[in-house]
């Protein structure tokens, strides 16, 4: 006895198919599987071509049109008969009407991806080349068909096909209506992700920092348990940019990554990467998305125990980030605490031998490093809208600096000096920093008041010292960067009174004269940046 399926009314068998991917990846067997099922398949160009090597029966487009494809492929499916037979409603006797009396056949399948614009943008094409692949046809007829979504099934990724020939298997060469909604609503998004994606790079192109329409697109690339607390839901998408880090890391072990490992592990990957891996090893170890701890060394094991001693309570439970490749010495010391997550551009067999016991443990291995003075926009959203801006790519050099003290930082101050400042960079606001032979030793973080940032600063330096059985403070010889002017020479002085002996900051507050006084009688020597790294 046969059984009507659910909702056999809203199926819609597919009879005829249209198929022109640029991408074309399972496109042979896909349209091989159509041709067993009886399906008719009009094609363009490179697909027609791949098909018909295939021994598969192939209609031209052309054929379909009687007119040629034009101006170099520009103009080959922007025609009546293409576009009647995807936005005609086959329930609609007007619609039946028109497409009998102008010969138009429906098309119940569409199958389209786009010219690669975005991965030609990515290689570093030139203007023309990037105009070249803009896809205007595809975009259309995508569009279409997700419009007549009632009686057009439109695939525009790869990873559908087996849906669709699934539900052809069940429902006799049919598709269900719920899937045609599901495939429509991701049609739309891969035009308008399409779109963004141009109108982003036009923007750069002519040089419009502040177009009048702004939009962002990516990628899904996992579906969190939740957001930052279990009563939000999350997911995490991948932006075309293309920037190394967590979206584009492999994971080579452990669970799967939580809203907030994902947005530490950013930060710590970007902020290990402000230091050239050319100049020797640095490691930074982060905890809701700040710095508890950040050095160089002659090795990875030598910056990382640097790193973990500025403040190893804090560090519990902790991201850690290289600027190189893991190795087994720095794994296996490493894996003596409590890690949630681990990013490197690579990770040795020994490291990931070593840290296989730690089953829990993220490792990820992402293949490069982010280059901390491109460009690129952050944006954050706000109430009615958002608010988007280029990165901190800032950066200090010591050519750069300006001396406004009697004593001048000497070699290994002034090196220590833009270490903290870089540092500070990553550091919420009000940020200060203590950085001692190439090593944080204390870090303040998000306060209200710059003087309590540079008394926690302290405060956790004395802990570290307790901690390591030791009497004497790191800060003792320090010096110390603020991310911001020191409104008042109190944060300066709580400072040196921890024992700081060089200061760095941006300068430019209307007491300036007042905190180098108070720098100069402290024999303190002090450098002005001329540039802030607030981080809100």
């Amino acid at each position: 006895m046969s059984v009507t399926p659910k909702n056999a009314s809203e199926e819609r068998p597919i009879r005829r198919a249209l198929i022109s991917v640029s991408d074309k990846e399972g496109l042979v067997d896909f349209a091989g599987e159509l041709s067993q099922r009886g399906v008719q398949i009009i094609s363009t160009g490179g697909s027609a071509a791949a098909l018909k090597k295939a021994g598969l029966s192939v209609t031209e487009v052309e054929d379909v049109t009687q007119f040629p494809e034009i101006m170099n492929g520009r103009v080959k499916t922007l025609h009546p008969k293409i576009h009647g037979g995807l936005l005609g409603v086959r329930g609609n006797a007007a619609h039946r009407a028109a497409m009998e009396a102008h010969d138009i056949q429906g098309i119940d399948l569409l199958v389209v991806n786009l010219y690669p614009f975005e991965a030609t943008v990515a290689g570093g094409a030139d203007f023309e080349t990037c105009i070249e692949n803009i896809d205007i046809g595809g975009p259309a007829m995508i569009r279409a068909a997700a419009k007549n979504h009632s009686d057009v099934t439109v695939v525009v990724d790869k990873a559908d096909y087996a849906r669709v020939l699934q539900e052809m298997g069940e429902r006799g060469g049919a598709t269900s209506l719920d899937l045609r909604k599901n495939l429509a609503a991701k049609a739309y998004a891969r035009t308008g992700s399409y779109d963004a994606a141009i109108s982003a790079w036009f923007a750069d192109a002519v040089e419009d920092a502040a177009p009048t329409r702004r939009v962002f697109a990516g990628v899904l690339r996992q579906k969190l348990r939740y957001g930052e607390n279990p009563h939000q839901s999350a997911s995490f998408y991948a932006a075309p940019d293309a920037r190394p880090g967590v979206a584009s890391a492999r994971q080579l072990q452990g669970k799967a990554l939580s809203y907030n490992n994902i947005n530490d592990t950013d930060a710590a990957y970007e902020l290990a990467a402000e230091f050239d891996p050319g100049q020797g090893p640095a490691v930074a170890i982060i905890k809701h998305a700040n710095p508890c701890g950040a050095a160089r060394g002659e090795t990875f094991l030598e910056a990382y125990r640097k790193a973990l001693a500025c403040d190893p309570v804090s560090a519990y439970g902790g991201i850690i980030a290289l600027n190189g490749c893991l190795d087994g010495p720095t794994a296996a010391d490493i894996a003596k605490g409590f890690v949630e997550v681990i990013i490197a551009p690579e990770i040795d067999d020994d490291a990931q031998e070593i840290l296989a016991a730690k089953k829990n443990l993220r490792l990820l291995s992402a293949g490069g490093l982010p280059d901390p003075a491109s460009g690129g926009l952050t944006m954050r959203w706000v109430a009615g809208g958002f608010l988007c801006q280029d990165r901190d790519a800032g950066r200090v050099s010591a050519d750069a600096l300006k001396v406004v003290t009697k004593r001048a930082p000497s070699a290994a101050e002034l090196a220590d000096l833009i270490f903290a400042f870089t540092l500070a960079k990553h550091v919420k606001s009000n940020a200060i920093v203590y950085v001692k032979d190439q090593a944080s030793v204390g870090i303040g973080a998000g306060q209200m008041s710059r003087v309590d940032s540079a008394r926690i600063a302290a405060r956790k330096a004395q802990d570290a010292a307790q901690h390591a059985g030791v009497k004497t403070p790191a800060t003792i010889g320090s010096v110390v960067a603020s991310d911001a002017f020191f409104p008042f020479a109190d944060g300066l002085l709580s400072a040196i009174e921890a024992g700081a002996t060089a200061v760095i900051q941006p300068g430019g507050s209307i007491r300036d004269e007042e905190v180098i006084a108070a720098a100069d009688e402290a024999g303190a020597a002090m450098v002005f940046t001329g540039m802030r790294h607030f981080r809100h």
